[in-house]
C-alpha cells in the first residue's frame, strides 16, 4: 500500500530517538561528545551553522558520511533546518549500521532561537570556489582550511631552484600572501632549473619576474618582493609577520642568520639543499625538533661547499626537492599531517631513493637551548661561532656540504 508523507514522518519518529537542542548542548561539553553533523544543503550551511559540526548534505548522506564518521559506534546527532530532514536520514544511518543515531527537534532554526552558539563559515567568490575545488573536497582542508591558505603569509628566500616551484604550487595553492627574497636578476644559465623564470625575462630582477609569473598564475595571491640581501641587521625586519619560511639559500652564513631569528621569532623554517644528484630536506619548527645549527654547529670551509655554477646540478633536483618544500609549508600553515620536525629527508637522483635520519635537539646549542632561550630573555644571548653574519648570499643554487652533528642524531 502505498504510504503518504505523514506516514513516513511516522515511522522515522516511531524509530529514531529525537534530542532537543537543550539536551545536545550538554552532550557536545560532556565526557563522550557525539559526533555533530549538519545534513542541509551547502547554501545553507555557508549562512551558519553549529560550531563543530560536520557537514555532509542529506543529498550526499550515503557516499560521505563513512569519511567523515568511520566509527559506526560512536554516537551521532543530526540536525537539518527544522528537524524533519535529519530524520530520514538518521534512518538511513541506521540502515548502514551505525549504533546511536538521533535527531535534534526543532533543527538549527530552534538552535538559534534558544541563543546556542553557532558560527558562519569563510566565505569564498565564485571564481575562488572553482579554482580551489579539488581542496574543497578534501575534509583536511575544505572550505575553513582554503580560507586559512589565503590568509597565510609564507616568506620565500632565494627565488633559484629550491625557490621558484616552492613559489608556483603555494601560489596554486591560494597562500594568500608570498614574500621573496632575491637581489639578482635572471642570468640565461638559471633557465635549466629555476622555472619561475623565462628566457624573455633574462637581465630582469628575480623578484620582479617571480612576481609577474605568480600573479599571472593566481590573482588571488600579494606578491611581496624583497630586492635585498639578507644579512644580520635586516633579517629581523624581513621575516616579521610571515607565517613560515622556506629557506633556498646558498651559503652557511645565509642559513644561520635565517636559523637563528627564525628560533628568536618562533617561525618554522623549510630547509632544502641539493648537490648534483642528491638532496636533503627537513623542518626545523622551534623547540619541537632540532634547529639549523643543531645540524651543523659550523659551517665547512668553502672548499667543501661549492655551489652549482662549480659543481653543477641536475636541473630537476631542486624541482623535486622545492616541491617537497612547498608540501611541508601546506602541512606546517595547515596543521595537518606528520612534518619533518626531527627528521632528515635524503634523496639520490640517481637511485630514485628516500632514506630518512633520525635528528634531535642538541642540548648545548647555542640558539635552540633550554640555556639559549633563558639567555636571550634576559638579554645576553649566547656567542655563536664559526659564521661571518654579515656575509651576503648569492640565490643560483644551494650547496649541499657538511656533516650532521653527533648531538643532533638521535
Amino acid at each position: 500500500m502505498p504510504k503518504s508523507f505523514s506516514d513516513l514522518l511516522r515511522e522515522a519518529r516511531a524509530q529514531v530517538p529525537e534530542v532537543s537542542p537543550a539536551e545536545v548542548d550538554l552532550l557536545l561539553d560532556g565526557p563522550a561528545a557525539p559526533v555533530l553533523v549538519d545534513v542541509r544543503e551547502a547554501s545553507e550551511w555557508e549562512q551558519g551553522h553549529i560550531d563543530g559540526a560536520v557537514h555532509v548534505a542529506k543529498s550526499y548522506l550515503e557516499q560521505g558520511i563513512e569519511s567523515d564518521v568511520p566509527d559506526r559506534s560512536r554516537p551521532v546527532v543530526l540536525y537539518c533546518a527544522g528537524g524533519i530532514r535529519s530524520l530520514f536520514a538518521a534512518q538511513t544511518l541506521s540502515q548502514m549500521g551505525y549504533e546511536s543515531v538521533s535527531s535534534m527537534s526543532g533543527g538549527f532554526q530552534q538552535w538559534k532561537a534558544q541563543g546556542y552558539r553557532w558560527t558562519t563559515p569563510p566565505s569564498l567568490s565564485p571564481d575562488q570556489r572553482q579554482r580551489y575545488s579539488r581542496h574543497l573536497l578534501i575534509p583536511e582542508v575544505g572550505l575553513n582550511g582554503q580560507a586559512r591558505l589565503l590568509d597565510s603569509k609564507a616568506l620565500i628566500i632565494g627565488a633559484g631552484g629550491l625557490g621558484s616551484p616552492a613559489a608556483l604550487y603555494l601560489a596554486a595553492a591560494g597562500v594568500g600572501t608570498i614574500g621573496i627574497v632575491d637581489f639578482d636578476v635572471v642570468d640565461m644559465s638559471n633557465l635549466q632549473r629555476q622555472v619561475i623564470h623565462s628566457t624573455a625575462r633574462v637581465g630582469q630582477k628575480k623578484t620582479e619576474s617571480a612576481r609577474a609569473t605568480i600573479e599571472g598564475l593566481n590573482p588571488d595571491v600579494t606578491v611581496v618582493p624583497h630586492e635585498e640581501m639578507l644579512v644580520a641587521a635586516n633579517v629581523e625586519r624581513i621575516i616579521a609577520g610571515y607565517d613560515v619560511i622556506l629557506d633556498g639559500t646558498d651559503t652557511f652564513e645565509t642559513r644561520y642568520i635565517v636559523n637563528d631569528a627564525a628560533v628568536a621569532a618562533g617561525i618554522p623554517v623549510i630547509h632544502a639543499s641539493v648537490f648534483r644528484f642528491e638532496g636533503q630536506l627537513t623542518t626545523f619548527i622551534p623547540y619541537e625538533g632540532p634547529c639549523y645549527r643543531c645540524l651543523y654547529p659550523t659551517p665547512p670551509p668553502p672548499e667543501l661547499a661549492p655551489g652549482c655554477s662549480v659543481a653543477g646540478v641536475l636541473g630537476v633536483v631542486p624541482g623535486i626537492l622545492g616541491l617537497l618544500q612547498a608540501n611541508e609549508a601546506l602541512k606546517v600553515l595547515l596543521g595537518i599531517g606528520n612534518t619533518l620536525a626531527g627528521r632528515l629527508l635524503l634523496f639520490d637522483a640517481l637511485e630514485a631513493e628516500f632514506t630518512e635520519l633520525k635528528l634531535r635537539r642538541d642540548p648545548n646549542c647555542p640558539v635552540c637551548s633550554d640555556a639559549a632561550v633563558q639567555a636571550r630573555a634576559e638579554g645576553r644571548p649566547l656567542t655563536v661561532d664559526g659564521v661571518n653574519v654579515e656575509a651576503p648570499f648569492l640565490m643560483t643554487m644551494t650547496g649541499l656540504a657538511g656533516k650532521v652533528s653527533p648531538e643532533a642524531r638521535a
